[in-house]
């Protein structure tokens, strides 16, 4: 496998796309699909719907790409990521309207923790369910940038050029939903106690 360095860029593999070159778009869906299927993962009951959505994504993307890529200009790098996330981000969007389907979103692991009890791993999952409930309540542009930070990963600028609005307000966005999960989540009072 080649380094980093060696690696084109994302705005290489769109040029050579335009140029002709259909590799070059399956070696930016390679570099770009665990991050589309984590995010769809949030919006998605099953993996199979979230690897659905995330191949959806990327048919999108691929059938805009001629006419998006060609407007992009060669003094600036091309924004194939934040593109690419914006599709996927709004494809989510319109999945959870779709029937509230996200309130069926279960990230529990699979198998529990070696080590942990009958007991820790239900308040695990009662404190799992809690935190989603709390994410479901956040005003939409918070939702969306704890989602990318969280599970996208994204740094603060990317987040920014995704949903185009300031590096600032990301920040702010990401402050202020991370603050409202955890008074929601500490004055949710646990059932039985």
């Amino acid at each position: 496998m080649a380094d980093a360095a060696t690696e084109p860029s994302d705005e290489a593999l769109c040029r050579a796309f335009l140029a002709g070159d259909e590799a070059a778009f399956g070696t930016l869906v390679e570099r770009h699909r665990a991050l589309v299927f984590s995010l769809m993962r949030r919006y998605a009951p099953r993996p199979e719907d979230a690897a659905d959505l995330a191949q959806q994504a990327f048919l999108r993307a691929l059938e805009a790409s001629r006419r998006v890529f060609s407007r992009w200009s060669p003094s600036s790098p091309a924004p194939f990521r934040a593109w690419l996330l914006r599709i996927a981000l709004n494809l989510a969007k319109n999945h959870a309207r779709q029937g509230r389907r996200w309130l069926q979103v279960v990230d529990v692991p699979e198998t529990e923790a070696p080590d942990e009890s009958a007991h820790e791993a239900l308040e695990r999952t009662e404190r799992e369910r809690r935190v989603r409930a709390a994410v479901l309540t956040l005003p939409r542009r918070q939702r969306e940038v704890l989602t990318l930070r969280v599970d996208g990963g994204l740094g603060f600028r990317d987040i920014a050029e995704t949903l185009g609005i300031t590096e600032t307000n990301a920040k702010v966005n990401f402050h202020h939903a991370v603050k409202r999960l955890r008074a929601q989540v500490a004055d949710t009072p646990e059932e039985g106690r």
